[in-house]
């Protein structure tokens, strides 16, 4: 979905004033990384000892990078009790799909009237990546990717006030889906990302923000946030063991018909 951004990096640098310098922003890039690829689940304490031991860096290192994903509403400090992963309320969930309706439906509309060919091929490569990471079950590069998309068209727009504001809206909605993303949903839809590059591409801004709109509903509709019991179709869980007993049910019926 609609889900994530990666921030820029450098590479971890050798000298010991480098280091000095440049390590909380690693630290920062690293759980900002696990966080929105769902390796770190919504509610995860994050031990300043163990991330310290981790980084080989002190606490007072790593607790500059957790303040800085505090501020951006990714890590919430506890007084006295340290940090842990962000969970969203499902009224927070409501709020930022508004709010990202609010900002990409102005995105996609400006977009529509200033893009380049080149933006338009490198929106077309990205969403044949994502599709492709969706196809191979690569749930982590589809993840990044389709939150990618999103954020590009914010900076193709050329509005750096929006793109830095819906990095936040992003990085917001991972830890939403990672909660309230119901089983076996697909929370955004690489085809209707195809949809809105043809929007952008004619130039129609009205119906690159209608098609914003509609896919931003749709990805929200898919998520829990009524506090309903999950509909799971059970015979799609377990598959697996479905098509490993049949050919055993096959045999066995030609068994009983000798």
């Amino acid at each position: 979905m609609t889900s994530q951004a990666t921030p820029n990096r450098n590479p971890i640098p050798n000298s010991k004033n480098e280091r000095a310098a440049s390590n909380d922003h690693v630290i920062y890039g690293e759980i900002y990384d696990a966080i929105l690829d769902h390796r770190l689940p919504p509610g995860t304490k994050l031990t300043e000892d163990a991330l310290g031991e981790i980084f080989g860096v002190s606490r007072t290192v790593v607790r500059k990078a957790l303040f800085r994903l505090a501020h951006e509403n990714i890590v919430r400090i506890r007084p006295h009790r340290g940090a842990v992963v962000a969970s969203p309320s499902t009224e927070e969930a409501r709020n930022v799909f508004e709010a990202r309706r609010v900002v990409e439906h102005a995105v996609v509309r400006d977009l529509a009237g200033s893009v380049t060919d080149a933006q338009l091929g490198t929106l077309r490569m990205l969403v044949d990546d994502e599709h492709a990471a969706h196809s191979r079950g690569d749930r982590r590069n589809w993840i990044k990717l389709s939150g990618q998309f999103h954020l590009d068209l914010a900076e193709m727009s050329g509005n750096a006030v929006l793109a830095k504001f819906l990095k936040e809206l992003i990085s917001r909605t991972s830890l939403i889906i990672a909660l309230y993303e119901a089983p076996g949903q697909v929370a955004c839809s690489h085809a209707e990302h195809l949809a809105l590059i043809g929007a952008i591409a004619d130039g129609d801004g009205d119906r690159a923000a209608a098609l914003m709109a509609g896919h931003l509903e749709a990805c929200e509709a898919q998520l829990n946030l009524d506090g309903e019991d999950a509909t799971v179709d059970l015979m799609s869980v377990f598959s697996d063991v479905l098509r490993q007993r049949r050919p055993a049910r096959r045999q066995a019926a030609r068994t009983q018909s000798v």
